[in-house]
C-alpha cells in the first residue's frame, strides 16, 4: 500500500492525520505559520483512497489507517513525533497511540469525530440528506450537503474558506467522493473508543475546539475532558469544525506552545 506524503526540513517530528471530509491537504495551511514550520518537522500525507495514494477496496478501517501511519513513520525513521490530527484523522491518531504508544508522545486531537456518542444521531439526522444525495448518484449535491452540516456553514461560505485556503481541493473531493461516502465514513461509524479505551492512553493530550463549532463535538470534548485526566484545552475563537482553515495562525500557535510544554528527549527548544 502506497501512501503520498510530503515533509518539511527541520527535525522535531510531528505527523499531522487529516479528516474523514475530504481535505486531505487539510493541514496545508499550518505548514507555512512560522510558530510550527520553522520549528517542527511537519509531516502530511494523503490517507489510502485519496489522491495519490494507494485505492483499496472496502471495508478500510480506522486501525488500518493507524497501521498506515504507524508505517509512514517507520519509514521515514521516526522513533516518536507528536501525532495531530483532525476530525476523523484525530480518530485514526487515537487508534494509533492504542496500537503503537511506543511511536506517539503527545495526542493533539482536533475536534475528534466519534458517531457513537448521543449526539451523532442528532448529527447523522442533519446530515441525512446528504447521503441520499449521494444514493441518488448527484455527488455535488452530497459534498455541499455534508460540508454545510460538518461546518455550521452555508456551502457558498464553505467552499470559500475551502478554495481560499486550498486552491482545488473541491473538484479533488468530488473525485474522490466515493472514497468519503463509501469507506471513509463506514469506517468512523464503526470505530468504538469509550473510558476504558481511553484509560490506555497516558501519553498528553490536547483537545482543540472552536467557538463556533456544532454540538456534536462540544459534546465530544466534554466526554475527553472526562475520559482523559491528562487533556489539556485549546479553544479557537470565531472558528467551527474547519478551525484550522478559518483559523491556521492561532491553532498553529496552540500546537506549538503544547509540544514545547512536553519536548521529546533530546528536542531542542
Amino acid at each position: 500500500m502506497a501512501s503520498s506524503w510530503n515533509t518539511t526540513s527541520p527535525e522535531r517530528a510531528s505527523l499531522c492525520c487529516s479528516s474523514v471530509q475530504s481535505w486531505q491537504t487539510a493541514f496545508v495551511p499550518l505548514l507555512t505559520e512560522p510558530s510550527l514550520a520553522h520549528r517542527y518537522r511537519l509531516i502530511t500525507y494523503h490517507k489510502r483512497g485519496w489522491m495519490g495514494s494507494t485505492h483499496t477496496p472496502a471495508p478500510v478501517s480506522i486501525a488500518d489507517h493507524a497501521a498506515d501511519a504507524g508505517a509512514l513513520l517507520a519509514h521515514l525513521g521516526i522513533r516518536r513525533a507528536h501525532i495531530v490530527g483532525h476530525s476523523s484523522g484525530a480518530a485514526v491518531a487515537v487508534q494509533l497511540a492504542l496500537m503503537q504508544p511506543e511511536s506517539v508522545h503527545t495526542l493533539a486531537l482536533l475536534e475528534l469525530s466519534l458517531l457513537s456518542v448521543p449526539g451523532a444521531a442528532r448529527f447523522l439526522q442533519k446530515a441525512g440528506p446528504a447521503f441520499e444525495a449521494y444514493a441518488g448518484g448527484h455527488h455535488e449535491t452530497a459534498l455541499a450537503v455534508f460540508m454545510s452540516a460538518v461546518s455550521g456553514l452555508e456551502w457558498d461560505a464553505c467552499r470559500t474558506v475551502l478554495e481560499s485556503r486550498i486552491p482545488g481541493s473541491v473538484p479533488a473531493a468530488l473525485k474522490d467522493v466515493d472514497t468519503f461516502f463509501g469507506i471513509e465514513l463506514p469506517a468512523l461509524g464503526a470505530w468504538a473508543f469509550g473510558a476504558a479505551d481511553a484509560a490506555a492512553i497516558s501519553q498528553p493530550v490536547l483537545s482543540v475546539r472552536g467557538t463556533e463549532t456544532e454540538p456534536l463535538w462540544i459534546e465530544i470534548a466534554m466526554l475527553l475532558r472526562s475520559w482523559l485526566p491528562q487533556v489539556e484545552d485549546c479553544t479557537i475563537e470565531g472558528a467551527g469544525h474547519l478551525l484550522q482553515l478559518q483559523r491556521p495562525e492561532a491553532v498553529a500557535q496552540g500546537l506549538a506552545d503544547f509540544f514545547d510544554r512536553h519536548r521529546i528527549e533530546g528536542e531542542r527548544p
